[in-house]
């Protein structure tokens, strides 16, 4: 996808006249590095002290520790699976090759390349995601495990093709600061846990290629930071791999310099990406996850180092884990909400460890776990590693600032989202609140006032996920629009104006007007939105515990238009549509499950599976996976007084 004059022209206009001169100096500087090569600075008696305490690989459950070595074996056999797709090169890979596409990125400059263009390039999150050498974390890590130096072996024998074949500012590798932040800290990693390899020192600090890369590594983020309307999660790992890398590789004259800027950056932007109440202010639970992984592995290289960190860090780690305990649901799973691209922080663990059990438990051993959180029985190896080296969180930190919650939250005002929860664990989400982070909402979807609900963890009326970012432009557009979502639309537009990819020209704002989710027998849910110039979209939703009966009513407040509901089943539902009535089986844990979903008699119904032209009924288990699911769409004409009552009643 090559981006058109159009494009840009809209991308501007969602910039401040500050962010418009950042980016001229960013131009004028990327200019001046074409031909100004700097060179990292000479080394001498660099030493790594950012060690693990004594006895710490020894505290990985016996199970998490099976894992991971079965992870590195099949790593050293050269498999390795990225967004769906299978590269059987792992022994010597190509670092500029898309398996997806068979395409070769192109070397040069590295601010020439146009990574957009997959036809030019390949599609580049399939090549960035394995230059991000979190695999190389798992071996490292294996090593650290059993002693076994073939992993430590190939671990050097990587890294040294990978810091050769991309030379500073040379090619797709030097184009955009997450990659390079991520990189960093998996490179902080992994000489910590090579640390009793005899080759260690040879391969980073006594190897002037290692240094040389780090340098420039750091010294890129420091002129290339994340400005403006893209401060997301982008500038926490940018940060956040900063702060990482001067802390356990300070070696340089700019260590010190980069050190307090990044510690700076990070505690600046982890307030502005994060809600009071803790939820990600991008409004995408994946997100929500990454921005946490960065923060604790950041928290952890700074305690770990002796640097003071503000307390404004811990306690927006703080208030995200607690947030992360709330909403999930009783298989510990989060939201489905806005963009995913399965991107993590840390990766220290083997194939089958729940992420957000893993988040859960190094909340639990850095913060300390509260009486309402959901139990964690599941277990991995980041959690010792990391929480070894963060500092003990003492009680007299979160009060009284902290105001952690005593009961389990299950509305979160400035976030607009609310979770009902019934019995028989039926699990609602309702979503009120903003479209999206910063004037772009670059990873929000239109889905305002869409409902997620599950029951015992299935998917019943799901949220489709993502699939792609670049290079289908066609599916880029369904996965995010508001057809794509369990919410109505009208005149067969969206609530929110796409202007490009990750950039909204226009949002739809809505508020919540009621949240009531610990009802007494009923919990409710009111809110609407103002996305339809000239109507506003009005839902209501009651969860009755007795009945256990999900009522969703949709009112269309303005003209009479043309309407779509749609409802998007998860991909274990089989569904039975006969008029409006809709007899929904699925299988849990071997046992079937049933329940019945009647729809809106004012609507002509119709069921819709894998479609392609266009796109309906899909549901994406994972970036780059799609798979067929059923999606009941009812067409008609919405306006004036009357609604739209659609009613889920579990086992009928």
């Amino acid at each position: 996808m090559t981006m058109s004059a159009g494009w840009y022209l809209r991308r501007l206009s969602r910039m401040g006249p500050r962010e418009v001169g950042g980016r001229a100096s960013d131009a004028v500087r990327r200019r001046r590095w074409r031909s100004a090569r700097a060179d990292c600075p000479s080394v001498t008696g660099a030493r790594f002290t950012a060690v693990l305490p004594a006895g710490t690989i020894a505290a990985i459950p016996p199970d998490a520790a099976k894992r991971l070595i079965a992870e590195a074996d099949r790593l050293m056999c050269g498999h390795i699976e990225y967004f769906g797709v299978v590269r059987d090169d792992l022994t010597d890979p190509g670092w500029c090759w898309d398996p997806k596409t068979g395409r070769r990125a192109p070397s040069g400059y590295a601010f020439d390349v146009p990574y957009r263009n997959e036809d030019a390039v390949g599609d580049i999150k399939q090549i960035w995601e394995l230059s991000r050498h979190q695999y190389l974390t798992v071996l490292a890590a294996a090593y650290a495990v059993t002693g076994n130096e073939q992993y430590a072996e190939r671990v050097a024998e990587h890294l040294r093709s990978w810091w050769t074949a991309n030379p500073p500012l040379r090619g797709v590798h030097w184009i955009s600061g997450i990659e390079l932040g991520v990189r960093l800290l998996s490179w902080v990693w992994i000489r910590r846990l090579l640390d009793g390899w005899p080759g260690a020192t040879g391969l980073f600090e006594d190897n002037p290629v290692a240094l040389k890369q780090i340098w420039h590594h750091q010294r890129w983020l420091a002129a290339f930071p994340s400005r403006g309307s893209s401060a997301n999660n982008h500038v926490i790992a940018e940060a956040g791999g900063q702060l990482a890398a001067a802390c356990a590789f300070g070696w340089f004259p700019s260590s010190v310099r980069w050190r307090a800027g990044a510690l700076r950056s990070l505690e600046q932007h982890l307030r502005a990406n994060t809600f009071a109440s803790g939820l990600n202010r991008e409004l995408a639970s994946e997100y929500h996850g990454l921005v946490l992984e960065i923060g604790l592995a950041a928290l952890a290289e700074a305690d770990a180092a002796g640097v003071p960190v503000p307390a404004s860090v811990r306690l927006v780690l703080l208030r995200m884990t607690d947030a992360l305990a709330a909403v999930v649901d009783n298989r510990l799973r989060p939201p489905r909400q806005g963009d995913s691209d399965d991107g993590h922080g840390l990766v220290l663990d083997g194939a089958g460890t729940d992420r957000w059990a893993s988040l859960l438990a190094t909340g639990d051993a850095v913060f300390g776990r509260l009486d309402w959180w959901p139990t964690v029985s599941g277990t991995d190896a980041r959690t010792p590693l990391l929480s070894a080296l963060i500092r003990p969180y003492p009680n007299s930190e979160t009060a009284p600032a902290a105001r952690r919650p005593a009961t389990r939250p299950g509305h979160f005002a400035d976030a607009g989202m609310t979770i009902l929860r019934g019995p028989e664990e039926i699990w609602c989400r309702c979503d009120g609140g903003p479209h999206g982070f910063l004037s772009i909402a670059a990873h929000a979807h239109a889905d305002a006032l869409s409902v997620e609900v599950r029951h015992d963890g299935v998917d019943v009326l799901a949220d489709p996920g993502t699939y792609c970012y670049h290079g289908q432009p066609e599916w880029r557009q369904y996965f995010r629009s508001t057809l794509g979502h369990n919410t109505l639309q009208l005149d067969g537009s969206d609530q929110s104006v796409s202007g490009g990819p990750f950039l909204w020209t226009r949002h739809a704002e809505s508020r919540v007007l009621v949240s009531d989710p610990s009802g007494e027998g009923v919990a409710r849910w009111c809110a609407e939105h103002d996305g339809y110039q000239g109507s506003v979209h009005r839902r209501r939703v009651e969860l009755t515990a007795t009945s256990q009966e999900l009522k969703v009513v949709d009112e269309v407040r303005g003209p009479r238009r043309a309407v779509q509901l749609a409802f998007h089943l998860g991909p274990a539902i089989t569904a039975d549509l006969v008029g409006n009535r809709a007899a929904l089986t699925w299988v849990r844990d071997g046992e079937g499950r049933s329940a019945v979903l009647d729809l809106p008699a004012q609507l002509r119904w119709r069921t819709h599976r894998g479609e392609t032209d266009p796109p309906l009924g899909w549901y994406s288990p994972g970036f780059g996976r799609k798979e067929p699911t059923t999606t009941l769409v009812g067409t008609g004409v919405a306006g004036g007084t009357a609604g739209f009552t659609t009613v889920l009643r579990f086992g009928g």
